[in-house]
């Protein structure tokens, strides 16, 4: 396959003399810096529609279309509240715990960031789409809302005088054309006509097999300003994982909720579906958000993982000991569904452990190879379900416990850690939202409000999963028992 040229997120017009008069953000791929230059955005380029989006406790894109004239003429975007005590499913589970309906469903107002405005380059007519936080009728965040659960946690490091950096890994699966749920997934058909077997980890041809979606896949992220930094092939039959380069944690999570969007329609185009589900087929492996972190510090720019002469320093061995002690607790933010506890299993290439070591794909928290400024850790246990958002709030915030509160880790892991069964993390949806709710250092870094309504959402998903019969139990319990 063909290198696929990038460019800038924000990359300006190819005429720096302006002789034609255009503004150079007009030619920004992704992001302006006022509404004067959002008007002239949208109307050099002719759009039509305008897309104000923003995540669910899912990651589910939930908004409003309209007419980009509207768009620039202070209309008022709102959206009912209840649409975040709703499940995967669409129903709203019963009150439980400290888990309540507001009885009067009020409105949220949608802010759009206009540094996320961007081309929505799948769409026949001019569309544009824009990220929008979320507040209330006040003007305030809304404490429970993905995208200020995330900023929450940046606040705390800002605080501190640190900045957090991340890198997301994103492994997914293609899929062939499936409308009948009871039926199993299996991989789509590729250009050689045969579907894939498994063991194609970092395979060229597994890649080629589907070389004009990725093709598409490229030119779309390429349009939206979504920086893909590379694209291998994984274990899995038409497993695929794009890494996107290191930066800014709102910023990232903002590329994987739209990468996810982005790789949804360019399979379409193409007749077939692409999942992030952590396992959806049995006996593969499952598909994970991993993501790299490192902190700096704000005024120097400097690594504080690293010592001046190089040395790992004491902050990154509480951060460590923060994830050792804090992720199994918050593993429900990165894990939030039943399918996600049946990629968490012995012997699949996923860590099943709360260990830590030095570039060993077998523990849970890994220390790649790397020169002191670029020392950072690795957080091998989120699956890609997850919503991003809060995948990044979570894990980011166990290591800001750990720095604030000086915890030290075990000893490294030099030897295989993925092998037989664990009691270190929860095995089962109910087991984490248990987790989570019992931890009180939680509702500081995330907000009460936030766990109150996720831990709800997450006991009556797992009520909706329970009204449904297995193929498992009809083949062993139908005429066994």
């Amino acid at each position: 396959m063909a290198p696929k040229s990038k460019k800038a997120a924000s990359g300006k017009s190819a005429d720096p003399n302006n002789a034609t008069g255009k503004p150079a953000y007009v030619d920004n791929i992704r992001g302006v810096e006022n509404w004067k230059q959002v008007s002239e955005w949208l109307n050099w380029r002719g759009i039509e529609d305008i897309e104000c989006i923003t995540p669910d406790l899912a990651g589910v894109p939930r908004g409003k279309m309209m007419p980009s004239s509207k768009f620039t003429s202070n209309t008022s975007l709102a959206l009912p509240s209840a649409l975040y005590r709703q499940t995967i499913s669409g129903e709203y589970p019963e009150e439980t715990g400290n888990f309540r309906y507001d009885p009067r469903d009020g409105d949220l107002k949608l802010m759009p960031d206009l540094q996320t405005l961007s081309a929505v380059p799948w769409e026949t007519d001019p569309t544009a789409q824009v990220i929008c936080d979320v507040v209330d009728h006040k003007g305030k965040g809304v404490e429970y809302a993905p995208r200020n659960v995330l900023k929450r946690v940046i606040g705390l490091y800002e605080k501190k005088g640190w900045k957090p950096i991340v890198a997301p890994e994103i492994e997914f699966y293609l899929i062939a054309h499936n409308d009948d749920p009871d039926h199993p997934l299996k991989p789509p058909v590729g250009r050689s006509g045969r579907t894939m077997a498994r063991g194609q980890s970092y395979s060229i041809a597994g890649v080629n097999e589907f070389d004009e979606l990725i093709d598409d896949i490229y030119h779309f992220s390429e349009a939206q300003g979504l920086e893909i930094d590379t694209l291998i092939h994984e274990e899995g039959p038409a497993q695929l994982e794009i890494n996107l380069r290191h930066g800014d944690p709102l910023a990232l999570a903002d590329q994987v909720y739209m990468f996810k969007r982005t790789l949804r329609e360019a399979a379409l185009k193409h007749g077939i579906y692409a999942t992030f589900m952590a396992k959806p087929m049995q006996g593969q492996a499952g598909s994970a958000l991993h993501i790299h972190q490192s902190v700096v510090d704000l005024d120097s720019g400097r690594n504080i993982f690293s010592n001046e002469d190089g040395a790992p320093s004491t902050m990154f061995f509480n951060f460590i000991g923060g994830m050792q002690h804090y992720v199994p607790k918050a593993l429900v933010m990165m894990a939030p569904y039943v399918n996600s506890y049946r990629r968490l299993t012995p012997d699949m290439a996923c860590p099943v452990n709360n260990a830590w070591g030095y570039d060993n794909r077998t523990v849970a928290f890994r220390v790649p190879n790397s020169d002191a400024a670029s020392r950072r850790v690795e957080n091998r246990l989120p699956s890609s379900d997850a919503n991003p958002y809060l995948a990044l709030a979570a894990s980011l915030a166990c290591g800001w416990l750990g720095m604030v509160r000086e915890l030290v880790p075990d000893s490294p892991t030099a030897t295989t850690a993925n092998e037989g069964t664990t009691v270190e993390l929860p095995r089962g949806l109910l087991e984490a939202v248990a987790l989570l709710e019992a931890e009180p250092a939680f509702a500081e870094v995330f907000g009460s409000e936030f766990i109150d309504t996720y831990s709800g959402v997450k006991r009556g998903e797992f009520e909706t999963f329970m009204e449904v019969i297995s193929p498992w139990e009809r083949q062993y319990l139908l005429l066994n028992v």
